[in-house]
Formats: structure tokens, sequence, C-alpha cells
């Protein structure tokens, strides 16, 4: 396996896996309906908008490694469009998960030496970096969201 499939790999096991953690978001939403996806306990973000923010890096990168141009800001990564039922639930759900196999095909494809290229600006770093980061990332938000389902239900 060279390193652009085991990054993929990595990356898909926060979402489906078999990773060191043994945690992973497909599992962590499982039978999490919409109206506990919206519940806000305290002042931490929802389950919605952590997975919505979660995805903003996601769908953003991925249009770059598919030859697109970085059109991100970080003040609109918890702009979580409303989730008023359990229809906008999931297909928030099925888009988060269809972008998540979507870029590990695409960090599938990379040459190993791109990792090492400028990712389209000096102030980014590489796409290893802005790849790697997004792992972390997305498993310090997992945690919050493990917590979360915890924490709701120790409430009702």
């Amino acid at each position: 396996m060279n390193l652009p499939q085991q990054i993929a790999t990595n990356f898909r096991t926060v979402y489906f896996g078999k990773n060191w953690t043994d945690v992973n978001l497909k599992d962590s939403l499982a039978g999490v309906d919409w109206e506990l996806a919206t519940t806000q306990i305290y002042s931490c973000n929802t389950i919605a908008v952590l997975i919505y923010h979660m995805n903003y890096y996601v769908s953003n990168v991925l249009k770059v490694l598919r030859g697109q141009s970085l059109e991100a800001s970080d003040k609109y990564a918890f702009d979580c469009p409303p989730v008023k039922n359990q229809q906008d639930w999931e297909n928030l759900q099925k888009q988060v998960f269809a972008d998540a196999e979507a870029l590990a095909a695409e960090i599938e494809k990379l040459p190993e030496s791109k990792l090492w290229e400028i990712f389209e600006n000096e102030k980014y770093g590489n796409y290893y970096r802005n790849i790697h980061g997004i792992v972390e990332h997305n498993h310090y938000h997992l945690g919050q969201i493990v917590l979360l389902k915890k924490i709701i239900g120790q409430l009702e």
C-alpha cells in the first residue's frame, strides 16, 4: 500500500470504522434522529452542525483534488443549513458520507509526489498537511459528537 492509499484508509476509518480508537462516525450517528441531532446543550454546537462543519473542509478539499480552485473560508465552516425534519437530517448524513468516500477515492489516486506540493497557497502548506489535518480535525469533532450524544442521553 502506498502512502496516498494509507492516508485514504486512515481517512475512511474515521467515517466507517476499524481505526485505533474503535469509534467512527457511521456507528456514532446510528440511532440519532433529527431532533437529537439538532439539540443544543450549553453553548456547544449541535451534532448536525458538527457533521456539517466536518464536511465543510472535506467537500472543499475534494473540489481542489478534482481540479477546482479553493473557495472556502473558515467564517462559513459552521453555517449549517437548517435541519427541520428527519429528511433534512438524512440528506445531510447522506452528503457527508458520499463526500467522505469521494475524497478517499481522490486521495488514493494521488501520486505520492503530489503530497509534498503546495496546496493552493503557501500559507496552507502542502497536500499532506491538509489531508492529514482533516483526519485529525474529524477525529476531534467525532469525539465531541460522542460526548454530546452521551450528555443528551443523560438529560432525557
